[in-house]
Formats: C-alpha cells, sequence, structure tokens
C-alpha cells in the first residue's frame, strides 16, 4: 500500500513532517510567514485585509501582558505561540474543529509540543498559565467578534464571556497588509527570545 506524504516543504527548505514533528524542522520565520497569511474567522471580517492568526498572536500576546505584568518572558513567548500549530494545519472555527473530532486535537498537541521544544519552553505549559493565555486569548476573540466580525457584545458576551470594558476600551483591532504583520511577529518572537 503506498504510503501517504506527511509532510509540507516550508520556504525556508525544511520538511515538517505533520505526523511527527520534531523541533530541529522548526523555523520562526516559518511560522509568523504561514500565521500571517491564514485568516481568522474564516474571512469573514470587516475592512481591507484578512485578520491573520498572526495580528491575533500579537494582540494575545498584548493582553497576556496586560493581564500578567510580571509574567517571566518565557510566558509572554509561549502566549505568542498560542496558536503557532496553525501555520501549516491552519485556523479551524470551533464547530469545524468538534465536527472533525479528537484527531485535529491530537495533531495540535504534537505540533505544539515541538514547537515550544524548539524555542525553549516546555511541551506541556503549567495549567495556571495555560488558563492564562486563554483568558486572554477569549478578549481577543471578544474583540475580534465585535469590532470586524459583526457580532453584538450581547453575543460575544454569550460565546466568549463578559469582559472587563475597562480591559476592553484598552485595545483596538488592526488590520494590515500580511508582510508588515509576519515581520512585526517575528521581531516580537527576536525580542522575547533575547530577553530569555
Amino acid at each position: 500500500m503506498k504510503q501517504h506524504r506527511a509532510w509540507q516543504r516550508m520556504l525556508s527548505g525544511r520538511r515538517l513532517d505533520l505526523l511527527d514533528p520534531t523541533p530541529v524542522d522548526i523555523e520562526i520565520e516559518d511560522i509568523a510567514h504561514g500565521l500571517a497569511f491564514v485568516a481568522r474567522w474564516n474571512g469573514q471580517t470587516k475592512g481591507d485585509y484578512a485578520y491573520s492568526v498572526a495580528e491575533h498572536s500579537l494582540l494575545v500576546a498584548d493582553i497576556f501582558a496586560r493581564q500578567q505584568p510580571q509574567a517571566p518572558t518565557k510566558w509572554q513567548l509561549a502566549a505568542l505561540l498560542h496558536d503557532a500549530p496553525e501555520y501549516v494545519i491552519g485556523d479551524m472555527i470551533s464547530p469545524v474543529k468538534a465536527a472533525v473530532g479528537p484527531d485535529y486535537g491530537a495533531l495540535d498537541e504534537r505540533l505544539t509540543a515541538a514547537i515550544h521544544r524548539r524555542f525553549g519552553l516546555p511541551a506541556l505549559l503549567p495549567a495556571p498559565i495555560k488558563k492564562q493565555i486563554k483568558r486572554a486569548d477569549k478578549l481577543s476573540a471578544w474583540l475580534e467578534a465585535v469590532q470586524i466580525a459583526g457580532f453584538t457584545q450581547t453575543e460575544a458576551n454569550k460565546f466568549f464571556g463578559k469582559q472587563d470594558a475597562a480591559l476592553v476600551a484598552e485595545f483596538q483591532i488592526r488590520l494590515r497588509p500580511p508582510m508588515d504583520v509576519r515581520d512585526d511577529f517575528t521581531r516580537r518572537h527576536h525580542t522575547l527570545m533575547a530577553s530569555l
């Protein structure tokens, strides 16, 4: 029986095995480039540019830093990389993930572990840190839903939880060209890595 190809060639020249990813095949430039071209909300957002996973990741990192000002640099890096596997598996909305089933989650976990090891993070984040990043992620999703995805605040509250009004007022969604977002993501990563 013919074996199906389970790897993807990256722009860096690396071959990333999606079923058995290794840290050596992961480069931040590949992650930043891929995430800058993956649209959140299946592209169903207002504006002249898609709202990318890279832009979302930058926002989550900003929110996390605001919510956890004493957090060590490594956890700020974890916040930036929280959706990094989507550079190769895309961003599926929650209803699609549920329909696909547990295989999607297992693939995501393997990629996350390899990415974390590549950049000096534990393969599995401590539960309290994961919860703090998820809190920042939910605020980001709420902001995106209301500011660019056409949700009312009532709908956003239902799906993402009621958010602190003062914190909501601090953040504004930005829509920018993918290459600008890619470069900002890469710079943020390099700055965090230099501070570890």
